[in-house]
């Protein structure tokens, strides 16, 4: 069904250099749709594809670019945010130029060019739990301790309010974790499976700081893609709502690593030592909260479910640092 659900629209993706963006780009350029490519610096031709994407060189932080976007788009899947927490709390000001001035340009931009595209947002999980009360479903109470979590809810509260009044259709699909081939560069706070991965293919030992028993849910890249895909596909299902997205799956930080070091050994023969050390400083807040998700809702307005495990995600992830 997914494969011809885009025939005859324009959909853009924003972010599209980025890890999420990137991937979304090279499953849409299998679909009969026009792609047009939404990223600050230019993009390089892609390699495959039947029809040469559209490409929108600019800021979204800048109204002319949404301007851009919103005239020919259908369907938007905005992905383009600065996602480190780290970077957020140094410069509060600029991460909200970067993650909540852009969401009022596509919806100012709505109402210039008289269009109601379909609006799909990559938001963030805010919610945590004890051990003891996971899943977190969309009834948990937010509890943002970041300036990032805090500036992608305002975000997301502008689409939903753009939603509710008929301006676009559309929703956020709340992400945590999310790891897979695909990710360019490491950012400061973020991708800490897929840098346990590069780290243990290349031969380094992994560190687990603390316990390592605070619980994760981890979701690898291709599940996330066909969760905006249907979601998208299915807007009316997910307008002026939000999800919890994830695998449904709970391990703990140490577990992961360990699954990692005997992953890269089953696939590589190379023994990855895991060593236990007390944290050098105490731990950011963000890192000490529990978290799994309940997906039930967007399966039930979607159809969605993960297609992969955790140990599967990772070989993916080693085959394509060992192979590519």
């Amino acid at each position: 069904m997914i494969p011809n659900a885009f025939a005859g629209q324009t959909v853009a993706v924003t972010g599209a250099a980025g890890f999420l963006g990137g991937r979304l780009v090279e499953r849409l350029a299998a679909t009969p749709c026009r792609l047009l490519r939404v990223a600050r610096r230019p993009l390089p031709a892609l390699e495959f594809g039947s029809t040469a994407p559209i490409d929108v060189v600019g800021d979204l932080a800048d109204q002319v670019t949404w301007d851009r976007v919103v005239a020919a788009a259908d369907v938007v899947l905005h992905c383009a945010a600065q996602t480190s927490a780290v970077v957020a709390e140094e410069n509060p000001a600029a991460d909200f130029q970067a993650n909540v001035t852009p969401m009022r340009h596509l919806v100012a931009a709505c109402h210039k060019c008289h269009r109601h595209p379909v609006v799909i947002f990559a938001g963030t999980v805010t919610q945590a739990g004890l051990p003891s009360r996971l899943p977190v479903d969309e009834d948990v109470a937010d509890q943002p301790v970041t300036v990032y979590d805090r500036h992608k809810l305002l975000a997301e509260a502008e689409l939903k309010s753009a939603a509710l009044h008929g301006t676009l259709l559309g929703g956020s699909l709340r992400l945590s974790n999310v790891y897979g081939p695909g990710a360019a560069r490491p950012r400061p706070g973020r991708d800490v499976l897929n840098r346990m991965i590069k780290m243990a293919v290349a031969g380094e030992g992994l560190t687990v700081y603390g316990s390592g028993e605070f619980v994760r849910d981890y979701l690898f890249i291709d599940d996330v893609v066909e969760a905006f895909m249907l979601a998208a596909m299915q807007a009316a299902a997910v307008n002026a709502r939000h999800f919890i997205v994830g695998s449904g799956s709970a391990i703990t930080v140490r577990q992961a690593f360990e699954l990692i070091a005997s992953r890269v050994e089953a696939l590589t023969g190379r023994h990855v030592p895991v060593t236990m050390v007390a944290p050098r400083q105490p731990l950011p807040a963000i890192d000490g909260r529990n978290f799994v998700a309940n997906p039930a809702r967007f399966i039930a307005a979607t159809g969605w479910r993960p297609a992969y495990t955790l140990a599967q995600g990772i070989d993916r992830t080693i085959e394509a640092l060992t192979c590519g």
